[in-house]
Parts: structure tokens; C-alpha cells; sequence
């Protein structure tokens, strides 16, 4: 009985001690997280959608706010007509899309209670032109997720995390997003408004193949 007693006690004195050297927690320090992206092709022209999560207000400024869910539209005509770019979805979203003369696409965004899986079906309108299309994730099973990516992140700048502690409070907001190009990739960054450090991810083995350093 003695020996139980002493135990419970022994255990009881371990708690806040277990709790100071636990990791810290940085999932509610995150801005923003793309976390699918989806691809389609016609004769006609290319389509991305992205699935973002991102805070509202938008601000690299190291202070993180409430996200909100959106799908990013992006259509690249293989000819340009100067006409009217439509997209919708049969989840029930959808409407004209602007044209962007910075990136020469065409953009819709808008807010969703639940992102796609897999594939989503599409209708795009050009110049009243009506093209149904299916758009299919670039993700596989071998894709790591938007929490494997932080994880490596912070992993891999431990030192720089440091630096953004203020009295042991981590003062910096995180962005991690999806990426395409000959294969997936994730952007992992970490600012706290003066600084920026972001690190390419191999997408699959969480590799980081790149590193960069920017003061804002």
C-alpha cells in the first residue's frame, strides 16, 4: 500500500515536469495551408484548383488569424480571345472568372464548406462555349501531409523557431503549401513579420532540397 502511495505520488510530481519537455504545439500558428491541388486539359486551355486554407485578413506580418476555407481557380487559354471565362462546379459553386494581366490567367475563387477528393467535376465556360471537364488531384498515397511538412519545417529550423520566442512565446506564423511541377513539392515557411525562412519539400520523403532566407 505504502509502495502504491509513493508511486501515485512520484507520478503526480512528474506531470508539469513531463509537460515543460513536451514539444510545443505550433498547429494554431498556421496562416495558411494549401493542401490539394487539381489539374485538367483541353485543346482549349489548362486548369489549376487549389484547396487553401487561409486567414482573414492576409498578412505576412507573423500574427496568424482565423482561416477560412477556399477553392483558387486558375485557367490558361491556349489562345486568347479577349472574351468571358465561366467555371462551376456541381458542389454548386462557380461564376466569371477575371483575368489576371500579371499572370495571363484567368481567376475565380470563393469560399467552400468542404473541399473535393480525389476529382471534381467541372464546367467551363469560353466565350459561351460550354466544356465539361474532370480535374484530378496530383496527390498519391506516397504524398506526405501539410502536418508531415510543418513537422520536417520545424524540425529542420529549430535554431530559427528560437529566435521567434518572446518569454518562451512563439511569436510567427506558418505557410505550407502543395506544389506541381515535374512532381509534387511542398512550400514550408515560417515568418514573424521581420524575417522569412522557407524550405523546398520533396512532397513524398519530406526531403528538404532547398532553403532561403528573406528580410521583409
Amino acid at each position: 500500500m505504502k509502495k502504491r502511495t509513493f508511486c501515485a505520488l512520484l507520478l503526480t510530481g512528474l506531470v508539469p515536469l513531463l509537460a515543460a519537455c513536451a514539444p510545443y504545439d505550433y498547429s494554431d500558428r498556421v496562416s495558411e495551408i494549401r493542401s490539394d491541388l487539381f489539374l485538367a486539359e483541353t485543346d482549349s486551355f489548362s486548369l489549376t484548383l487549389s484547396c487553401v486554407s487561409r486567414e482573414y485578413p492576409y498578412a505576412d506580418d507573423g500574427i496568424p488569424c482565423p482561416m477560412t476555407d477556399i477553392v483558387e481557380v486558375s485557367i490558361v487559354l491556349t489562345q486568347a480571345t479577349g472574351g468571358t471565362v465561366e467555371v462551376y462546379c456541381d458542389d454548386g459553386w462557380g461564376g466569371e472568372a477575371s483575368f489576371s494581366a500579371v499572370f495571363g490567367d484567368y481567376r475565380f475563387s470563393q469560399g467552400v464548406d468542404e473541399f473535393p477528393a480525389g476529382s471534381v467535376s467541372l464546367r467551363v465556360v469560353q466565350d459561351g462555349e460550354s466544356h465539361e471537364i474532370v480535374a484530378t488531384s496530383v496527390k498519391t498515397e506516397a504524398t506526405i501531409t501539410p502536418d508531415d511538412a510543418l513537422a520536417v519545417l520545424v524540425d529542420a529550423e529549430e535554431e530559427t523557431l528560437g529566435r521567434m520566442k518572446q518569454d518562451g512565446v512563439f511569436c510567427g506564423e506558418f505557410c505550407i503549401r502543395l506544389l506541381r511541377r515535374d512532381k509534387n513539392y511542398y512550400y514550408a515557411a515560417v515568418t514573424d513579420g521581420s524575417e522569412r525562412t522557407a524550405l523546398l519539400l520533396d512532397a513524398e520523403t519530406g526531403e528538404v532540397l532547398a532553403r532561403r532566407v528573406d528580410t521583409l
